[in-house]
């Protein structure tokens, strides 16, 4: 895969916002996706060094609409911590 398939978006949260100050950036990435490929990733479309990768899947939640059920989709995140000193601007990607 490709990085540009790998991660799909940042998500932009008041967490997300809190961990950022912290070296910690979130971002929807492929579900596929293993956390070395997302770490390789990361690293070739922003250059930085990347410390660690901890990967959260979000399954989808079940609702009713009328007489059905329907299941929104299931997303898969990655935390991923920065060397020491750098940052990144996520809100210009895309």
């Amino acid at each position: 895969m490709l990085p540009e398939e790998i991660i799909v978006r940042p998500v932009i949260t008041e967490k997300s916002a809190r961990l950022a100050t912290a070296g910690q950036y979130v971002f929807v990435v492929h579900p596929d996706a293993n956390k070395p490929q997302v770490a390789e990733a990361i690293e070739k479309l922003f250059k930085v060094k990347v410390v660690s990768v901890r990967t959260v899947t979000r399954h989808g939640k079940v609702k009713r609409r009328g007489a059905h059920y329907i299941t929104r989709p299931s997303t898969r995140r990655a935390i991923v911590t920065l060397a020491k000193g750098l940052t990144l601007d996520v809100t210009a990607t895309g």
